[in-house]
């Protein structure tokens, strides 16, 4: 991947759980780290002049927040931190990603979550309605697994709506640059309408594994194991239990076809998968942005490690 990853931090355990899994994606793929602090950017009226000392202060404290972030890190992976202003976190976020070119954009579960699971805060659901690049969101406790772990596994949970496309190439490109193994969930089986013979749903379901399978091989390098299986259970949520998780996999799912092109949307099978995955969950734009998108270097911000 050889790119760049935005980590939106607070100095809460939602902030590590981001850097935790923005630093293990980034060691995995040769990418280089962005921990991004933002500020609120007040509106303020020539009656009330800025108060600069305040201002100074809560600077200077982001600052010493993200020097705690950086030691997170440590010295393997290559980071930078930076101090931004926006009318909203989320869009802070999104205008650093795409100043820098960004690839992924990393942000932590809201606080009063279970841990090992998914709870969207407000700047999570922000992002998954307005985002052009793939949000990545870590669960809680994300902090507390070994960083050697690593990124074992990438499994894409696949149907046949708008979207797959890119889906797929997302989860190729990942096994591609972490070196992962591949694997590829065919949701078929639990997209069909209700009442369909159970051995047609089967069928169908194989069918769609294999071919997807053979579409990811094409593209992946050799030695990267891949395999695909179809989805079993009365539901997505229940599908998602009957998988099997390592510590070090990345769930990627698709946005949903409501989405504009190049943007994305939280749709209801991966809100329901949300619930129950216990791993990091990376949701993908229906279509991706312009191939000629290039990083820019950041101007006067943290010194890169």
């Amino acid at each position: 991947m050889s790119g760049r990853i935005v980590v939106g931090y607070t100095a809460t355990d939602a902030g590590a759980d981001a850097v935790a899994v923005g630093a293990r994606l980034a060691a995995a793929s040769d990418a280089e780290l962005d921990l991004v602090m933002v500020l609120p950017e007040y509106e303020r009226s020539v009656i009330t002049p800025p108060d600069a000392g305040y201002d100074s202060h809560l600077r200077e404290r982001a600052a010493g927040w993200l020097a705690d972030a950086s030691s997170m890190v440590g010295d393997a992976v290559p980071h930078r931190t930076h101090v931004r202003y926006g009318e909203s976190f989320a869009e802070g976020l999104l205008a650093t990603a795409d100043e820098l070119g960004a690839s992924h954009i990393v942000v932590g579960a809201a606080n009063g979550g279970l841990r090992g699971r998914h709870r969207l805060g407000t700047v999570a659901t922000e992002l998954l309605h307005s985002s052009d690049v793939p949000v990545v969101l870590a669960p809680e406790g994300s902090r507390r697994i070994d960083p050697t772990t690593g990124i074992t596994r990438i499994t894409a949970a696949l149907g046949t709506r708008p979207g797959a496309d890119a889906l797929l190439e997302e989860a190729v490109a990942l096994a591609t640059a972490t070196r992962a193994e591949l694997r590829l969930i065919s949701l078929v089986t639990v997209d069909l309408p209700s009442g369909v013979d159970t051995g047609v749903i089967r069928v169908v379901g194989a069918a769609h594994a294999d071919e997807v399978l053979s579409r990811a091989r094409d593209s992946l390098p050799g030695g990267i194991e891949s395999e695909a299986v179809a989805a079993e259970g009365d539901s997505i949520e229940d599908a998602v239990t009957h998988l099997g998780w390592e510590p070090g996999e990345i769930a990627v799912v698709g946005s949903s076809r409501l989405a504009q092109p190049r943007r994305l949307f939280l749709g209801s099978t991966a809100a329901k998968m949300l619930h129950e995955l216990p791993v990091p969950m990376i949701v993908v734009p229906r279509t991706r942005k312009p191939a000629d998108k290039t990083a820019l270097e950041p101007a006067l911000e943290g010194e890169k490690r």
